[in-house]
């Protein structure tokens, strides 16, 4: 099944990602709203902002895909997750930012709070290329998820159970995953996995933008090959509730011009 399946409109000019998510339905909402500032955008935002409702310094976001060829069990049409990155606004980026936080059991701590759907598709669109899952969102988690302002701690109601702001995380990378739907995209233009055809930049590029409106970062290997893909977000908000605003990329490709590699999976 493809990612396209899951998702309930059409998202041709997708304008923000829609903020329903497990947490605000039953933990109660951020309170933060969505008519704040936008991160990087509003260069006048006052250093007291408040970072429960402003994400700072990492406010440029990465939603982060990959094509990997060789990962059993893999979806032949489908790109998969990497994770959800809060880069600073000049490219920049910190990691590792809340040792104390760095949960295991990602699976149990998802079925513990009512979050046993986004597992289920972590567990078929969020693969690790060693068989490890686990250690992978246990990384994503700790690396970049406690990196966010907006995910502290501090910032939840005090009632929320431990981990609720992981929780929320990962049903945040999930929902905006599935608005991204690169391989129907590319596909939409005649651009499919191939062992003889090759692309050129700018036409991948073209289509992802024609089929989005917005232009993304592709990563290729040393020999060319196609695999990997960034889309750049900033935010209104807070990560759990808010409005994730889609920009062009503030970054080069790092593909050759052409003859760009699209090979089918083998898993």
């Amino acid at each position: 099944m493809s990612v396209s399946s899951l998702v309930m409109s059409s998202l041709l000019g997708v304008s923000y990602v829609n903020p329903m998510n497990f947490f605000s339905q039953n933990l109660g909402s951020s309170g933060c709203g969505t008519s704040g500032p936008i991160s990087c955008q509003d260069a006048n935002t006052p250093p007291a902002a408040n970072t429960c409702c402003f994400e700072t310094p990492g406010g440029l976001i990465l939603q982060t895909q990959v094509w990997d060829t060789d990962v059993a069990g893999s979806p032949a049409d489908s790109w998969t997750i990497h994770g959800l990155w809060p880069d600073n606004c000049d490219g920049t980026y910190i990691e590792k930012c809340d040792p104390s936080r760095d949960y295991t059991d990602i699976a149990g701590l998802l079925e513990s709070q009512g979050a046993s759907s986004t597992l289920d598709f972590m567990q078929q669109y969020w693969l690790n290329d060693d068989g490890t899952n686990e250690k992978f969102w246990e990384h994503e988690w700790a690396t970049h998820g406690t990196c966010y302002s907006t995910l502290d701690v501090d910032c939840l109601p005090s009632s929320s159970p431990t981990g609720a702001e992981a929780v929320a995380f990962f049903e945040t990378v999930v929902r905006v995953f599935k608005t991204l739907p690169t391989y129907d995209w590319l596909a939409q233009a005649g651009i499919t996995p191939s062992y003889d055809q090759t692309y050129s930049l700018s036409s991948l590029l073209s289509a992802l933008q024609d089929a989005s409106g917005y232009i993304p970062a592709l990563s290729c290997s040393r020999s060319g090959t196609l695999s990997s893909i960034s889309w750049y977000f900033n935010l209104k908000g807070s990560v759990i509730d808010g409005e994730f605003v889609p920009i062009d990329n503030p970054k080069d490709s790092s593909c050759p011009s052409s003859g760009i590699q699209y090979l089918p999976k083998e898993g």
